[in-house]
């Protein structure tokens, strides 16, 4: 069983992971307009990658074949996720990639009942749902269809859960570090190759302000703090929780927009804010006999 000191101090940090992935989301965003996204991927997760390699130097002789093997399977999760979302923003609004990505959260419970048998409290469920119609009024802008941009991110949002899972299981086999450090060498990788194939260029790019501040500042905060925390605290919590607690990155998108470049937040927008953050508390409060099962 969870200490559920431990827990709660988990989810909390969790629950900083999605904040930092909000704040630099306009950051990105506005690195991307001059730089392809895979060469961006490649110089973020690259230099994620070296800061992660002094982090971990001292566990590198507990390197092991089961190591590097799960560490490339969470970077393949990772990546594809990330590359099934890029070439799903070529065929459908910003808005609905958004909507639909956030869908993992209610894939995260289903996929680990099928692959571990994990059963599913009652409360995480509720909240699992209420996160859903959160995103929906948060996110949602356009009319939802299902063509070939929305199937492409109804794929990456299950890339995404399945990411988070096995993140949970693999963290409690090998050493956290080694795993989180080959799983960036392996999106590095893997972002390398996709640019060379597919950007029009992958170092000749202008190495302006914008870009080194949404490189340094995402590849500290959002890459090597987010993935090394994720990791680390799932061992303390549930994949589930840990999807919910995600949701709350487009919160903090959203509220850091607002404050900062005065984008409108919407009464609707504001609605799905206050349900996404009332999931995170309704998966931590137990409040039916059944959820302590």
């Amino acid at each position: 069983m969870l200490s559920k000191a431990k827990e709660l101090k988990a989810d909390l940090l969790l629950l900083s992971v999605a904040i930092a992935w909000g704040v630099t989301f306009l950051m990105v965003q506005d690195a991307i307009n001059t730089t392809p996204v895979y060469s961006f991927l490649f110089f973020r997760f690259s230099l994620a990658t070296i800061i992660m390699f002094f982090i971990s130097y001292k566990f590198l002789k507990k390197i092991n074949l089961k190591t590097v093997f799960y560490g490339i399977i969470l970077g393949i999760f990772l990546f594809s996720a990330f590359a099934t979302q890029t070439f799903g923003l070529t065929y459908t609004p910003s808005s609905i990639v958004a909507f639909i990505t956030g869908l993992n959260v209610i894939f995260v419970p289903f996929l680990t009942f099928l692959f571990f048998k994990d059963k599913i409290k009652s409360n995480v469920l509720i909240a699992t749902f209420i996160a859903v119609i959160g995103l929906y009024l948060l996110t949602m802008s356009g009319s939802l269809s299902f063509e070939k941009g929305e199937f492409l991110t109804l794929i990456c949002a299950v890339l995404f859960a399945l990411q988070i899972i096995f993140t949970g299981k693999f963290s409690k086999e090998v050493n956290v570090f080694l795993l989180v450090l080959f799983q960036l060498i392996t999106v590095s990788i893997l972002s390398l190759i996709f640019s060379l194939f597919l950007d029009n260029v992958t170092f000749n790019i202008p190495y302006d302000f914008a870009f080194f501040k949404a490189v340094i500042i995402t590849a500290i905060f959002a890459t090597v703090y987010a993935f090394l925390i994720q990791t680390y605290m799932q061992q303390f919590t549930t994949a589930t929780k840990t999807a919910i607690i995600f949701t709350m990155e487009p919160v903090s998108a959203a509220i850091f927009a607002y404050l900062t470049a005065n984008e409108i937040l919407t009464i609707t927008q504001f609605f799905g804010a206050i349900l996404i953050i009332l999931a995170t508390l309704v998966a931590e409060i137990k409040f039916l006999n059944i959820s302590n099962r």
